[in-house]
């Protein structure tokens, strides 16, 4: 192990060499050693499906080979991450999300392809899913930031705008949720309306206390039902970036004590911890790798020394 005295960068690489799976070793390297894009597409590529989409367990909390929107949602992430969202394999995708899309063109969270294969318990598994911002609103995002134009985007962004629009009206939310409409938000090409949404959304946000501002608080902060002890929701984790609409949501202060939390919170180990409940033996350490790599991210974008 990197001795304790090292940078938070050099002790997560030894936890993820350790740990993690080969996508997230070379997730790591690319960002943080100057590894090839080239690498990361191939382990990627070992998830995805003949359908176009992406399954096999890509997202811990769904196992089976069966390809889902989750999944995709995340192969896409990694493809955006290393610049690699507009080829042929975005246009192959699309055509996924089209077979797989509910009656109104969006995304359900649990297609019914994966019934027979584990699943996390709180992703009930129905024979006609409703569509789900969760699963929609990355998707749309990101595919949005990138440029791609697509007849499924249509619909599937009607559908987030509907959706996005009602949480700014104080419907009852949670931070998953809002996490996904954040990265619809800040993937929308009509600007002006991401930002008046975005406002509305964040006074939602506050209203309904469903990110703490102050870590020395914790004890006392309200969970959302059906959350794991612990699983509680920070500015970053809406505002992964200064660039983010949900940046314009916290203080300076705020946000400053959120990535003092952040930074304290890696382990000894060096990688950083899974929040979540832990339903399978893999999930976590699947997980955290993920994780970690996520607070790195978020660390240097904030201009924190990793």
């Amino acid at each position: 192990m990197a001795p304790s005295g090292s940078s938070a960068v050099a002790r997560a690489e030894q936890f993820v060499w350790l740990t993690a799976r080969v996508l997230e070793q070379r997730r790591f390297a690319f960002h943080f050693l100057g590894g090839h894009p080239d690498a990361v597409e191939a382990a990627l590529t070992a998830y995805a499906g003949d359908d176009g989409g992406f399954g096999h367990g890509l997202e811990p909390d769904l196992r089976g080979p069966v390809s889902q929107p989750l999944h995709t949602a995340l192969g896409l992430r990694v493809l955006d991450e290393i610049g690699r969202c507009r080829d042929q394999r975005a246009e192959r995708v699309c055509r996924y999300l089209t077979a797989v899309s509910t009656p109104d063109g969006a995304l359900p969270a649990l297609h019914p392809s994966l019934r027979g294969y584990p699943a996390a318990p709180w992703l009930p598994l129905v024979d006609d899913p409703p569509s789900d911002l969760l699963a929609t609103g990355p998707v749309v995002g990101l595919l949005h930031r990138n440029e791609v134009w697509h007849a499924w985007l249509f619909r599937a962004t009607d559908f987030c705008w509907a959706a996005v629009e009602a949480l700014g009206r104080g419907a009852r939310t949670h931070p998953y949720e809002v996490m996904a409409a954040v990265a619809f938000l800040d993937g929308a090409p009509d600007r002006r309306r991401a930002e008046a949404a975005a406002e509305r959304l964040g006074r939602a946000v506050r209203e309904q206390r469903l990110a703490v501002l102050d870590p020395a608080g914790l004890d006392g902060h309200p969970l959302p039902d059906g959350y794991a002890p612990g699983e509680y929701h920070f500015p970053y984790d809406y505002a992964r970036t200064p660039h983010s609409l949900a940046r314009r949501w916290f203080t300076d202060a705020e946000v400053d004590r959120a990535l003092d939390h952040l930074a304290a919170t890696q382990q000894d180990d060096g990688g950083w911890p899974v929040l979540w409940r832990a339903w399978a033996p893999g999930t976590a350490l699947e997980g955290r790798p993920m994780v970690t790599i996520d607070a790195l991210l978020t660390l240097r974008a904030y201009g924190r020394a990793v």
